[in-house]
């Protein structure tokens, strides 16, 4: 025996505890009869073999709660065949009793205590639990523990013969070492404990489940529970066991779930469950093998396979222990063998109820059967049994269990057994060979469907009793045959991985066992099993599928004959998350306060229900108070939002819902008491939205958002600080501040969970520190990868790759420049995703590229990853793609002369190495020359020129295309001897057709080595692209060409040849003639007059291709021309030319021009501003309106203007469309109003009514409140602007319902209009509404 103490402090105490005898024990005699009775009833008796049984316990330990300082022992009694092994505290005199003694407990000896016994047979424990309670009298407050889990164990799909290994870490909060929670596991809602087929593992935040050998009947929920007198946590997954591989090919599965029923003295009845058989051929039977305790022989039970899942295993010895398994048969051949049942021994149920003790005076009893008591002598046969029953029926067999006679001879007692066919009436003995002892036995071989009667008889070695009375008819079971087929399959959406399956019970159940669940993809007639073990419930949740595939679903009934028809095939369905309502937002913030109003940042919720969220509620309450109340009408789709209208002193709580396609999801925990007085410290207020990225082992990125409360000036920088979750330690991850909103923190150690928080800096020193982030583990992803940056060497793009290690359905790669999203693709960016691979690419690579490139993969476990793009590796960059994008042939030597005889001269040069496809050109003065001739071998190509003379001089250029590669050489023969680079063009100014100004030349006599350089006022200009010197072609574009870029510019080319230079001045003439071109382009391109409002009066503005303030531009007011002054403001952008009359007055009305002057023409636009037939409200509507529900509301005015206005009215932003409710009306022209029959509490919020021609018009803003009978009438505080004048459009369009109104010229800005915040009435919402 082997205690195994749970208490660590008993280790501690050991020193003052020994062990002592007991003072109480049991002893137990045998009463040994004559000798002569054991002679003459000898040969009667059956006799036995020695008995062989694994430990078991007839006294198990029993748990005791004490009072600290006092004593208490643990006993136990225990008995087996060998003995147990005796390691622990045994009585020497009695070997089969121990005891475990605490003289005095303590607090820290409460704990469960296991004593194990054990032999070759197996093991036994028995459990108990000491609770030492403190002799305080004060009373006991037990701490709420919470138990959150860190990591979870997921889904585990194995087969027969693998391992499966279940693991949970958690947080403990309090974490108190005497008082953890206790972790059970559970199989289906069975409780599992630790054994040899599963072992358990639980210590301080973690519990382990280990199954080392899996067979089917392991497969099923697993369920961890953390108990706690707090309540419960608990997490579950589906642990999948498919058969292993088959003995021989298309055998059948193993069967499972092995139990042993009715086990005698001679014989155990064996059940079992089938195996699926999706593709193997039907079950034609079944094997019973059975195998004796401490043997490894197996023998087979029957010699003829038995189709139904039970059989009757007699011909057992008495008091031996075995082992059953079963083995399934097809016509391939016979499956593996089931795992084995537990050891079970073949013994008389009733006997310990024949024992009688009897007291011999002092401690001791004498305990014997009642056959072997004192006096017992009596020669006699015994009486007839009674109170006989049936306790199970099945097809062949039924159990019979009877009352045994009162009985006190010591001559041995049996029973004969005798059944009666109903038909004939003739009795028949049914155990001729072997006697019966025990008042219960199975009889075997009787026929289906057949009624019987049944008697029994008691018999010595003195005679046989009368028979006891009869049973009543007992008609054994008939083979039913396999239950019906279930019925409708219905399959839903569970997971992104998971089906929900239901289905209907079958009509004909015939003691249905359970059902097997077969999946199939779409398309494909491959069908596996879901599950591989019988499932008892008529719904089933199938894992592990394939999101984004189809599938389809079968169903089929088990009983202990077999497997029923399939059912129907479900409905195809796409796996994919089922939507629900989002969880709640949490950790409400405050970012600002100005007396008034509050603006309110808040966490998305945690879950998003599978769908986006579209729209949050907020809701507002005095603190104190328990009526919540909406804050705004129309839903808000930021988490950032400005509460208004709030009483300075006040004391508010706030709580938020977010919603999405699903419906409304719960209200958020309500924030933190915050009082509405004003900011007035020159520090900023703290920064918000927290995300990470890029989390490593040792270090995370973290982004935020800038504080909206900047205090008394700009803000500088920001400090990021951490601490490790749980504590306040707070360490500073940058002393120096940051000015840019995103950091990476680094020293942190695998493993940890941090949170952390961000203050920004102005000059007025460290403002508030933002909420605490959500933890964030330090632990990378497992199998993230980084960005990789290379120069292609076909294309020479600059290309950023990452290859992602995680990809759900809707996962999306997110480039970022900076951690700011890239949007804008007009320089040559191009990102191309493939699979889980994402390029990001740079057609056209510039110096400004430098730069931080990080990529996130959204629907993902926070996969991302950075690039960092430096000044001195992008430099190298370009230079590599820019050889790549000119690849240059090597030369040998350059372009050279020879003169020959008779006048000739030859041309050559030698390359490093050509192929046969070279091609070249010649030219001598810019004109193409034919005859040249290559040489392979040597690399030499040449020209041979005949009569050479003077009027040949000038530059000769060869120029060589070989593949991908080019070369260019070229010499100069002329009377003063230029023979270096030199321009052949000098540099001239050009005009596009989009009035870009370019100054162009062109350059000869050229090599490798060349160098061309641009120069503004002798200070170098570095263009954005390289010169290219391969087509001797060379441009510098001028941006915003203005007086500003005037000046001289020059260009040089030199080599170790020479030097030339070209030189311009962009002034005077040259300046005025391209503003003249200038001006003709972008005139003829100028678009009609359009009208601005600005927050200082009225703009207006002239789109054209280019607009400088040099060109000649004039704007009139009626025949009146306008210069700029304090009242008209005359100015423009590259992209247009404005004018600004700033707060205008009624003198101000009148048509306005523009024209533009170029030397040939003149550009005109007008635009008619007189104003006194635009659209006005003369008046009648107030500004507020509070109105009790069920009354009908007017809203009636007057309007005017010249053509008649047109009428509309929005709601909340959107258009009213009238109804019975609704009546929108307008009489004579000038009489509009729109009336609300029986108001209700969703008749609340804000109408505009907007009046409009082609001139222009207004609209007015009205606040309607509905309150409820009985309630006091809200006060009326007006805090919208009752009037917005609207300009007039061009081209002039009326508002139209259900039309969006023509764009106007890019880049102008679309004239104010009121938003459309959220659908109105009439119009259907993509959001349930919310009901409070």
């Amino acid at each position: 025996l082997l205690f195994v103490f749970r208490s660590e402090a008993m280790e501690e105490k050991y020193e003052y505890k020994t062990r002592v005898h007991i003072q109480e024990v049991v002893r137990i005699y045998e009463i040994t009869l004559s000798r002569h009775i054991n002679t003459k009833m000898g040969n009667k008796y059956v006799r036995e073999e020695p008995m062989i049984r694994g430990p078991k316990f007839l006294v198990r330990l029993r748990s005791h709660t004490v009072y600290e300082n006092t004593p208490v022992k643990l006993f136990c009694t225990v008995e087996g065949f060998p003995m147990p092994n005796s390691d622990g505290y045994i009585d020497l005199e009695y070997p089969n009793f121990a005891f475990l003694c605490f003289y005095r407990c303590s607090t820290d000896d409460t704990a469960q205590y296991t004593v194990v016994a054990s032999n070759i047979h197996g093991q036994a424990s028995s459990q108990a639990s000491i609770i030492v309670k403190s002799r305080s009298f004060y009373p006991i407050h037990y701490t709420k523990i919470n138990i959150t889990f860190l990591e979870k164990f997921g889904p585990v799909f194995s087969s027969e013969g693998g391992s499966a290994t279940l693991s949970a870490t958690m947080i403990v909060e309090p974490n108190l070492a005497n008082l953890q929670p206790e972790a059970q596991w559970y199989r289906d809602d069975t409780r599992l404990f630790d054994s040899k087929w599963v072992k358990i593992e639980t210590g301080r935040g973690f519990s382990t489940l280990t199954i080392p050998n899996l067979y089917k009947d392991d497969e099923g929920l697993y369920t961890l529970r953390m108990v706690t007198k707090g309540g419960t946590a608990e997490h579950s997954a589906f642990v999948s066991v498919a058969d292993g591989p088959p003995p021989v090919p298309k055998a059948p599965g193993a069967p499972m779930d092995i139990k042993i029923h009715d086990a005698n003295r001679d014989y155990v009845i064996v059940s079992w469950k089938p195996p699926n058989t999706t593709t193997e051929g039907p079950i034609l039977g079944y094997f019973v093998d059975k195998c004796e305790v401490g043997t490894e022989n197996w023998t087979q039970c029957n010699d003829h396979p038995i189709k139904i899942c039970k059989y009757p295993v007699s011909g057992l010895f008495e008091s031996h222990s075995y082992y059953f398994r079963v083995r399934a048969v097809n016509s391939h051949g016979i499956s593996k063998p089931s795992r084995m049942s537990d050891p079970i021994a073949a013994l008389d149920p009733t006997e310990f109820e024949r024992l009688h003790a009897k007291k011999l005076g002092g401690k001791l009893d004498v305990v014997s059967y009642h056959d072997e008591v004192e006096g017992g002598f009596l020669i006699k046969p015994p009486g007839a049994p009674s109170g006989i029953s049936v306790s199970e029926i099945d097809r062949t067999y039924v159990v019979l269990s009877w009352k045994a006679p009162a009985y006190f001879s010591s001559a041995p007692m049996w029973y004969y057994i005798e059944k009666c066919l109903a038909e004939s009436g003739a009795w028949q003995r049914v155990n001729t060979q072997v006697p019966i002892r025990s008042p219960r036995y199975a009889v075997f071989d009787l026929a289906e469907g057949k009624q019987y009667k049944f008697r029994v008889l008691s018999a010595n070695i003195y005679g046989t009793s009368e028979p006891s009375e009869p049973t009543g008819l007992i008609e054994t079971l008939q083979l039913k045959g396999v239950p019906s087929a279930p019925g409708q399959v219905i399959s839903t959406r569970e997971t992104d991985t998971s089906v929900l399956i239901q289905w209907a019970p079958p009509k004909e159940p015939n003691n249905l066992i359970g059902y097997y669940i077969d999946q199939c993809v779409q398309g494909s007639k491959d069908w596996t099993s879901a599950n591989h073990k019988p499932h008892k419930s008529p719904k089933f949740v199938v894992s592990g599928l394939t999101t984004g595939e189809t599938y389809m679903f079968r169903v089929q009934a088990i009983n202990e004959i077999g497997l029923s028809d399939e059912s129907q095939e479900s409905t195809p369905l796409t796996v994919k998350a089922a939507l629900t309502t989002p969880s709640a937002p949490y950790d409400i913030a405050l970012l600002n306060c100005d007396g008034h109003s509050m603006v309110l940042n808040w966490k998305k919720p945690l879950h998003s229900g599978g769908a986006k969220i579209k729209e949050y509620y907020v809701d507002k309450r005095r603190s104190g108070t328990t009526m919540w109340r909406e804050v705004h009408i129309p839903p808000l789709t930021e988490r950032l939002y400005k509460v208004e209208g709030l009483t300075e002193g006040a004391v508010y709580q706030f709580q938020v819902y977010a919603a999405n396609l699903a419906g409304l999801g719960p209200a958020s925990k309500h924030s933190a008491d915050f009082t509405c007085e004003a900011w007035n410290m020159p520090e900023p207020g703290p920064a918000y939205d927290l995300t990470f990225c890029e989390v490593r082992d040792d270090s995370l990125v973290v982004e935020w958002q800038k504080p909206v409360y900047t205090g008394s000036g700009p803000i500088t920088g920001y400090h990021v600080e951490y601490a490790k979750t749980g504590t306040s330690d707070w360490t500073t991850a940058n002393e120096k501040v940051v000015s840019h909103r995103f950091l990476k923190v680094t020293g942190l150690k695998e493993g940890t969970s941090y949170v952390l928080r961000v203050r920004a800096v102005n000059a007025a020193g460290v403002g508030m520190a933002s909420m605490a982030s959500d933890p964030m583990t330090a632990k990378a992803v497992a199998g993230s990868q980084e960005v990789s940056c290379v120069v292609d060497e076909k294309s020479g793009d600059i290309v950023l790759s990452f290859d992602s290690c995680q990809m759900n359905v809707g996962s999306q790669f997110v480039w970022k420049k900076d951690y700011k999203e890239i949007t804008d693709f007009s320089k040559g960016v191009v990102i191309k995703t493939e699979g889980s691979n994402s390029k990001m690419i740079f057609k056209n690579p510039d110096k400004e590229d430098f730069g931080t490139y990080s990529v996130s993969v959204t629907n993902t476990e926070g996969v991302s990853s950075s690039y960092t793009i430096s000044a001195e590796e992008l430099q190298k960059m370009l230079a590599l793609s820019y050889d790549i994008r000119h690849p240059i042939i090597p030369l040998k030597s350059e372009l050279a002369y020879k003169i020959l005889e008779r006048g000739r001269m030859r041309f050559w040069l030698q390359a490093e190495e050509i192929s046969p496809k070279v091609t070249y050109k010649f030219f001598a003065n810019n004109k193409e020359l034919s005859g040249m001739g290559h040489d392979v071998s040597t690399g030499i190509i040449e020209f041979i020129m005949d009569h050479f003379t003077v009027e040949n001089e000038g530059t000769f250029t060869f120029q060589i295309t070989d593949g991908g590669g080019k070369a260019q050489s070229s010499l100069v023969l002329i009377g003063d001897g230029k023979r270096g680079p030199h321009f052949s063009e000098f540099l001239s100014l050009q005009i596009g057709d989009d009035c870009s100004v370019t100054l162009v030349c062109k350059v000869a006599n050229l090599k490798k080595e060349s160098v061309f350089h641009w120069y503004r006022e002798d200070t170098e200009i570095i263009p954005d692209v390289k010169p290219d010197l391969g087509s001797g072609v060379c441009k510098l574009p001028i941006k915003l060409f203005s007086l500003k870029t005037a000046g001289i510019y020059k260009a040089t080319i030199s080599d170790d040849r020479g030097k030339d230079m070209s030189q311009i001045d962009i002034s005077g003439k040259v300046f005025d003639d391209a503003i003249n071109k200038i001006s003709q382009l972008a005139g003829a391109s100028a678009a009609e007059l359009v009208i601005s409002c600005t927050a200082t009066g009225i703009q207006l503005q002239c789109h054209m291709k280019y607009y400088t303030s040099e060109m000649n531009i004039t704007w009139y007011h009626g025949e009146t021309k306008l210069s700029h002054s304090d009242k008209i403001v005359i100015g423009g952008t590259p992209a247009m030319a404005t004018m600004e009359v700033i707060e205008p007055v009624e003198k101000d009305k009148g048509k306005y021009s523009i024209v533009i002057i170029d030397p040939e023409n003149s550009h005109k636009r007008t635009l008619d501003l007189s104003g006194d037939d635009r659209g006005k409200v003369i008046g009648g509507l107030p500004d507020v309106v509070t109105i009790m529900e069920k009354k009908t509301l007017s809203l009636t005015c007057t309007v005017c203007g010249d053509p008649k206005p047109q009428v509309s009215w929005l709601k909340n932003g959107a258009e009213v469309e009238p109804d019975d409710q609704y009546v929108v009306s307008i009489d004579q022209g000038k009489f509009a109003s729109l009336t609300i029959k029986g108001v209700s509490m969703e008749d609340s919020g804000r109408y505009t009514m907007i009046v409009q021609n082609k001139f222009g018009g207004e609209s007015v803003d009205i606040v309607v409140s509905v309150y409820r009978h009985g309630e006091k009438m809200p006060e009326a505080k007006p805090t919208l602007t009752p009037k917005t004048i609207i300009p007039p459009k061009l081209p002039i369009e009326l508002p139209q319902p259900k039309t969006q109104p023509a764009p106007s010229p890019a880049p102008s800005a679309t004239s104010p209009t009121p938003p459309k915040a959220a659908p109105g009435r009439g119009v259907k919402s993509p959001t349930p509404t919310r009901r409070k």
